[in-house]
């Protein structure tokens, strides 16, 4: 129902649902890769979102894993991003190859931290020295901010970026986000990759306009991990353990008229951190020019 809001294609398709969604799944190193495809403009109505590719990497064990070794989930991610970038550009990924990274988000409050920490943790080499070397080879050209938020600064998030866009003439612009989802099973267990854009604030039902090729004037990838999910979802979750339907009107209602607010992880204030780096790792595996 239109209530539960989700940043995620995952939780928003139904396979077999509508025509013009096209979906596959594989596993690799024990990680699940979803890709979904929405092809049609009234696929995309019935399911919400635009059309466009979607990947998502769930991780087998997620805080395990990043603790102990996130070296395979990084090279995953890597490989879909790289795979993504020049599928949407029609470049190949060289010396001269220029991204712009985006980080979204208040760096002050924690399960909004995720974009800011993240491009912290990236080498920028957009600066006309030699570009250094990560765990793949040398980096293409990168260059990395975080615009804030509009409270704070007075500026739209589309104004700064469409600002730096213009000075860094970037091949790809890749924002990375923290994302909303609507199963508490995905919190910081998904990384979700679209060739879309992105539509600030959306999740949380604070859109703002959108970072896409159409605003931007060139391709832009979104990259993000859920961090918090609807109050709704809580309760809904709890009815369904005593077999009650939520998803009727009058639990609509109920959504629509009272308080609504969002939950984060009690882990959150490790797990930002440590997807920070695996989204840092990745970013840097998928640009690196050996």
């Amino acid at each position: 129902m239109g209530f539960w809001r989700s940043d995620l294609a995952r939780e928003c398709v139904v396979e077999g649902a509508c025509t013009g969604v096209v979906m596959s799944t594989r596993e690799i190193a024990g990680h699940e890769v979803l890709h979904v495809q929405i092809k049609t403009e009234a696929a995309a109505r019935a399911v919400g979102k635009p059309c466009g590719r979607y990947v998502t990497v769930t991780c087998p064990s997620p805080m395990q894993d990043l603790l102990v070794d996130s070296g395979a989930t990084a090279r995953i991610i890597g490989v879909e991003l790289r795979e993504m970038a020049e599928r949407m550009t029609g470049k190949r990924v060289t010396p001269a190859f220029t991204l712009l990274a985006v980080g979204l988000g208040n760096a002050d409050m924690t399960p909004d931290a995720l974009g800011p920490a993240a491009v912290r943790r990236l080498p920028v080499t957009r600066n006309g020295e030699m570009a250094p070397l990560c765990a793949s080879g040398a980096l293409c050209r990168i260059a990395a901010f975080s615009p804030g938020v509009t409270a704070a600064t007075g500026l739209k998030t589309s104004e700064l970026v469409r600002g730096a866009v213009a000075a860094a003439c970037p091949d790809l612009v890749l924002v990375i986000d923290a994302l909303a989802a609507r199963e508490t099973a995905h919190l910081g267990a998904t990384v979700q990759l679209c060739d879309t854009g992105i539509l600030p604030g959306s999740g949380i039902g604070r859109g703002s306009e959108a970072l896409d090729e159409g605003t931007l004037g060139v391709p832009v990838l979104s990259l993000g991990v859920p961090t918090a999910v609807g109050s709704e979802t809580l309760v809904g979750d709890a009815l369904l353990r005593f077999g009650i339907d939520r998803d009727t009107a009058e639990f609509a209602d109920l959504v629509h008229n009272g308080k609504s607010f969002f939950v984060t992880p009690t882990e959150i204030d490790l797990l930002v951190p440590l997807f920070a780096d695996l989204l840092a790792d990745a970013v840097g595996r998928a640009f690196s020019t050996t």
